[in-house]
């Protein structure tokens, strides 16, 4: 299957990107992922999206569609994908559908994560991150430590990472609305749409997931 992943910002997508990209044996393409290769291996897209994020500025969109191209190219890619942070804005989403029409293929799914957004910022705003190994991850409300402030790994200290404060959690609620929620209506246009709730337990919601895009493959057969 190829299948574009989007939700807002604390919806779960990374982690239910890993799961669903398992699951159904295609790769999980991510834009994170993209620029940390192509960066990392110094190629010449590397190099150009480096350039203007050194610069402070944002990679052109241009940039991310030539990389997600090569990705999308590579034999693993050849029966299908997960892209998860690409298309992130309408022209994007119009570009994607220029490259896979040129290809003779065509997308099977765009599954959409849908959280209140009140429970986004309940979500991102309660992290805390060990000072220590920042892949140690707590709650405040959800996964709580023995003790305030304390990891319980490795006893180094928690804190709230600037970009998860509330404030900060809106204006990127704000972005996403603004600049990729448009792409959900773009999709739904073509019938492509399939929502889910990104409530509950992780297991519930790929669960959840794999039941909605089976319903979606066989309504399209």
């Amino acid at each position: 299957m190829r299948i574009v992943l989007v939700g807002p910002p604390g919806a779960g997508k990374g982690t239910q990107a890993v799961r669903l990209a398992e699951k159904l044996g295609v790769p999980h393409i991510s834009t994170g992922d993209l620029f940390r290769a192509n960066i990392s291996r110094q190629t010449e897209l590397g190099k150009l999206a480096k350039s203007y994020m050194d610069a402070g500025n944002l990679v052109p969109d241009e940039v991310t569609i030539a990389m997600a191209k090569d990705r999308m190219e590579q034999p693993d890619a050849e029966n299908g994908f997960l892209l998860d942070g690409f298309p992130r804005n309408v022209s994007q989403a119009q570009a994607l559908d220029e490259l896979l029409q040129s290809e003779g293929i065509k997308l099977d799914a765009v599954l959409d994560l849908e959280v209140p957004e009140e429970e986004v910022v309940k979500r991102i705003a309660g992290r805390r991150i060990c000072r220590k190994d920042s892949s140690h991850v707590f709650h405040v409300t959800y996964s709580k430590p023995e003790q305030d402030g304390v990891c319980d790994k490795c006893g180094g200290e928690l804190y709230q990472r600037d970009d998860d404060s509330e404030d900060t959690v809106r204006k990127r609620l704000e972005v996403y609305h603004t600049q990729t929620e448009p792409i959900i209506d773009y999709y739904k246009a073509q019938g492509l749409v399939v929502t889910i709730s990104s409530l509950g337990p992780v297991d519930e919601i790929t669960k959840r997931a794999l039941e909605a895009l089976k319903r979606e493959k066989a309504g399209s057969e």
